[in-house]
């Protein structure tokens, strides 16, 4: 609208000048209107917010609570023998793989971003596939190839002539050195993933201007490029330190005994659960202080780009044997972290097939889909409405407590399964007591002793996982609509089912999807809350290799990975093809 003209004229497009903000406020035209009712929403979203909140809450209140009110005082008992040696050995298996994984995920993410070498777009997909197979899965392959009676040191022994350990050098793999190794060939995508991103966002104005003030390629790689990635680089590396304490299956294996292994074996093997608490709560500083670590790495640090324009990554190629080099380093991760795990998982699923199916495969496969759809759809659907209450409530509260919210993803399986199992035992206890009382009937364990429990827990483990493209695609939806729909009677509830779900169909699939294969993987919960003789995949694998047949386990492995392929693929086609004004990213992908 011009000053100059005589009659206002109501547009929907914001307001540029002035004036027409003055106007638009004087008048209150109809979208304010409508914006302003839209704002007045019923309290029941910000109760549902503050509801699923406290389920978050819970595990974490109930481990700190039980490990200040133990019935045995253990402290200074675990002070003295437990936990100097869990926590130190957390700490460096933690410390290494973020090291090892910060190198090679950024090294890799920057070489596959700004070089052009044979097999480059090829790499760029290959490098992600590692995250698709479990860290537990990784390290049974490696301790069955690398161990004393594996082919690899059989076969040493035979051409040279050793008749016992003692008369040549090998490499412990069950060694926290080997932790280290298997972790990090496993987890250095997270830091791939997000360092690409981050790289291939970066405007490219920036990297010519240090490269015109006399800085070589590496230069302007560190002093430029490293610390504009700072904040992605830093969440990448946290989500490993997560996996890294998240951890049961592989560093039981492995003989390495953190905190998460000193949790399972305190509870299980000594059933001393006031002791599990108070490890529990060690880790949970432990990842407090990682958090604020974290957020003190990104230090609030926000880049942005001036213009709207984007020029083309200018690739710089690297051809004959510079190419071949740079495309042979490259590959080592994914060599390590896919490669060679499924070169030992193919082989045995073809070759004990019929055992594996004799060792309760279907069965295992049916309850793992049973599960995890089921946790899918719950998580999905809490998701939904604490994203759409954070977006139509705009109070302070629903912002803050859906953040908090998210970081259900930061607490261990283990953490989890001891937090949830106590206060659900209690109400079946009370319900139990109830009905024999009031009716004479026992109604036994209807919480803690079902599905209900490991599916709450996944549903806290895995709520950010979900909420993350859920906020994405909300975002993505013009507010226009919701004010247009206010307008025309809507209620907040049948504007998010009119409107809001149609649009949405690709974000809630995608999270989904994501929940389903996390589901599939995780091992600590779902071997601490699952019913008696109730086997998934991941808990299937677990008790054949901890027997020493992971033979029979192949298929269940093979099967793990296969559909944890799927997600990975798709996320990596999100980050590749994130570059500001391109064309479908193709100059960020390709």
């Amino acid at each position: 609208m011009s000053v100059r003209d005589p009659e206002p004229v109501i547009s929907t497009a914001p307001s540029t000048s002035l004036s027409d903000a003055t106007f638009s406020f004087a008048n209150l035209p109809a979208k304010l209107k409508a914006w302003h009712h839209r704002r007045r929403v019923s309290p029941g979203w910000t109760i549902i917010v503050a509801a699923i909140l406290i389920v978050v809450a819970l595990p974490i209140a109930t481990v700190v609570l039980l490990a200040l009110t133990p019935t045995d005082n253990i402290w200074p008992h675990l002070v003295s023998t437990v936990l100097p040696g869990s926590v130190a050995r957390t700490l460096l298996l933690s410390g290494g793989v973020a090291v090892v994984t910060f190198a090679i995920g950024t090294a890799t993410a920057w070489l596959v971003t700004m070089y052009r070498f044979p097999g480059r777009n090829l790499l760029d997909r290959l490098l992600v596939l590692p995250l698709a197979v479990p860290t537990y899965i990784v390290a049974y392959c490696y301790v069955e190839l690398l161990d004393y009676a594996g082919p690899i040191q059989t076969q040493l022994r035979a051409t040279f002539g050793f008749t016992t350990a003692a008369d040549y050098w090998f490499p412990h793999v069950r060694s926290l050195g080997g932790a280290i190794f298997i972790f990090s060939s496993v987890l250095y995508p997270y830091v791939y993933l997000t360092a690409r991103a981050s790289f291939a966002q970066q405007s490219v104005c920036v990297l010519e201007v240090a490269r015109t003030l006399g800085r070589s390629p590496l230069a302007a790689f560190a002093d430029v490029a490293l610390p504009m990635a700072r904040p992605a680089i830093a969440a990448g590396v946290a989500l490993v330190i997560m996996e890294c304490l998240n951890d049961l299956g592989a560093v039981q294996y492995l003989g390495v005994d953190t905190l998460s292994a000193s949790i399972y074996s305190t509870w299980v093997q000594r059933s001393n659960i006031g002791g599990a608490a108070q490890i529990a709560t060690v880790m949970l500083l432990l990842l407090a202080i990682l958090l604020a670590a974290e957020r003190k790495l990104r230090g609030g640090a926000r880049t942005h780009h001036t213009t709207g324009r984007y020029r083309a990554i200018p690739f710089q190629e690297l051809e004959g044997w510079k190419g071949v080099t740079a495309a042979g380093l490259a590959s080592l991760p994914f060599v390590f972290g896919f490669i060679v795990p499924l070169g030992v998982i193919i082989p045995d699923a073809a070759t004990h097939l019929h055992d594996a199916m004799s060792s309760g495969f279907l069965p295992a496969a049916g309850n793992t889909l049973l599960l995890a759809t089921m946790a899918a759809v719950a998580t999905v659907a809490l998701s939904l409405m604490l994203g759409y209450a954070r977006r139509i409530a705009g109070n302070r509260f629903t912002s803050s407590a859906a953040r908090l919210a998210a970081l259900g993803y930061a607490i261990p399986g283990t953490v989890l399964a001891i937090g949830l199992l106590l206060p659900l035992a209690g109400i079946d206890n009370r319900v139990d007591e109830f009905m024999r009382a009031t009716f004479g009937v026992s109604t036994g364990l209807i919480l803690s002793g079902s599905l209900f429990a490991i599916t709450l827990a996944y549903i806290i483990r895995f709520l950010a996982v979900a909420l993350a493209p859920i906020e994405a695609g909300l975002e993505r939806v013009s507010t226009n609509l919701d004010a247009a729909a206010r307008t025309l009677g809507e209620t907040a509830l049948s504007s998010l089912w009119r409107v809001h779900l149609p649009l949405l169909a690709a974000p809630l699939g995608a999270a989904a999807l994501l929940v389903f294969v996390d589901c599939m993987k995780e091992l600590p919960a779902t071997l601490l809350l699952r019913p008696f003789n109730f086997e998934t995949l991941a808990t299937s694998v677990y008790s054949l290799a901890s027997i020493e047949q992971l033979e029979q386990a192949s298929l269940a492995a093979l099967t793990i990975v296969g559909v944890g392929l799927v997600p990975v693929l798709l996320l990596h086609e999100a980050i590749a093809g994130g570059r500001p004004g391109s064309r479908a990213g193709s100059h960020a992908a390709h």
